[in-house]
């Protein structure tokens, strides 16, 4: 309840994190999308692990195959990390519902209303967002151990989980799904049309990765003819996901991937510049 202090001035209520959360969890749950996007994230994540164990075993069993201990790691990490793009892509759209929900069934202003600091909603939306991507990666991980390691333990080879490169490809997972879901909520607030932030969001996420590449192999041909121009796609948010967990499944030559903390940074700078967006939108939009 808002007191009166002596000079007068009203007391900033006290933030009850808890309440926003129930209130974004009863919000999220009381529509059919999240279950069907838990759907998608299980069933992307399956086709992943089957895609990578498949190449690995080829990788690793062929006659011809160099199976070093540290192209076994390299394996191992990719499989443990599977789904991560497909599952980046959900966490993404979940943290734009988050917002955009809020106009599409007309709640924002009983929102605003309910928690008039707009400041704590929307960072209860951020806590909200970053936990379901904790949730997503927690069952992305599940499945890969689960199945990855069956796979090792049937092919007698080491998974590797003890070696660091591994530790590191999974924590870090879990980073850019923690992103993916701050980038969600600041793409929901800056386009406020439901249907125009996912489809625009979902474009640049799958066909800018590839458009990327061709824009930088132009410049590569008419501009600085060299290959080192292509470490500047590290840039592209998906792709700078991709170098920070080590995919093998990066859109760029594999000569010039940068470092895999080049990703992390671009992400952190990523996720720090459209949470202060989205949080300066919200502040000022008009709800009415």
């Amino acid at each position: 309840m808002t007191t009166i202090t002596d000079t007068g001035r009203h007391a900033v209520p006290p933030l009850h994190l808890g309440r926003l959360l129930r209130s974004e969890r009863i919000k999220m749950l009381s529509t059919n999308t999240w279950w069907l996007l838990s759907i998608g994230v299980v069933v992307t994540t399956g086709l992943a692990l089957l895609v990578n164990i498949g190449m690995a075993d080829s990788d690793l069993t062929s006659p011809h195959s160099d199976a070093t201990p540290q192209a076994v790691a390299d394996e191992a990490a990719n499989i443990f990390t599977s789904g991560q793009y497909f599952g980046g892509l959900f966490v993404m759209l979940l943290g734009i519902l988050l917002i955009t929900n809020e106009y599409y069934h007309q709640t924002a202003t009983m929102t605003f209303l309910a928690t008039p600091r707009r400041t704590y909603v929307i960072v209860g939306k951020f806590v909200t967002a970053v936990l379901v991507a904790a949730i997503v990666w927690v069952v992305t991980t599940a499945l890969d151990l689960a199945f990855g390691s069956i796979f090792f333990a049937g092919t007698g080879f080491d998974s590797h989980l003890g070696d660091w490169s591994v530790q590191r490809a999974i924590a870090i997972n879990l980073l850019m799904f923690a992103l993916w879901g701050v980038f969600g909520i600041g793409v929901g607030a800056f386009l406020r049309s439901q249907i125009g932030a996912t489809v625009t969001a979902t474009l640049l996420y799958t066909i800018g990765t590839y458009a990327a590449l061709v824009v930088f192999a132009v410049i590569r041909r008419f501009v600085f003819q060299t290959d080192a121009v292509f470490r500047g796609m590290v840039i592209v948010p998906s792709i700078a996901a991709q170098v920070a967990e080590g995919s093998r499944d990066i859109t760029m030559p594999s000569d010039q991937i940068p470092a895999w903390w080049v990703g992390v940074l671009v992400m952190l700078v990523y996720g720090t510049v459209m949470a202060v967006i989205g949080t300066l939108i919200l502040r000022r939009r008009d709800v009415s």
